[in-house]
């Protein structure tokens, strides 16, 4: 059986959100390294992952994978204007659907060239 772990993984690897909106719960919470506050629903959820899913882009692949039953984490590595990021998806799952999303990232100038990129997608596909 495809779980929405492995729906996921193959998502970033390709570099497409083809599936994304299907495998979120209507509930998602989505917890994003730039913003305090949880984004909570399926249609922000989906918003900011596939925002990511671009911004993300360059050299994406996840270098290890931790999955105990719903609970998944995976650590992931890619380059955005020349900056090596290193992060962590923490995904859970109920019913094989994505209900809460967290994502942390490092080293600091990793983030402030995310929150720059994140922001300018989301407003790019607000239009």
């Amino acid at each position: 059986m495809t779980t929405a772990f492995d729906s996921w993984i193959k998502m970033m690897e390709m570099g497409s959100h083809e599936g994304l909106w299907e495998l979120l719960d209507p509930d998602c919470v989505f917890w994003s390294p730039i913003v305090h506050t949880p984004q909570e629903g399926r249609s922000i959820s989906y918003a900011y992952l596939s925002a990511a899913g671009q911004v993300f882009s360059e050299g994406f692949h996840y270098t290890r994978t931790v999955i105990n039953g719903d609970h998944g984490v995976f650590e992931f590595e890619c380059v955005m204007d020349g900056i090596k990021v290193n992060g962590v998806d923490i995904i859970i799952l109920r019913d094989n659907l994505i209900v809460e999303f967290k994502v942390m990232v490092r080293p600091l100038k990793a983030i402030n060239m995310v929150h720059q990129k994140m922001m300018a997608m989301l407003q790019q596909n607000k239009s």
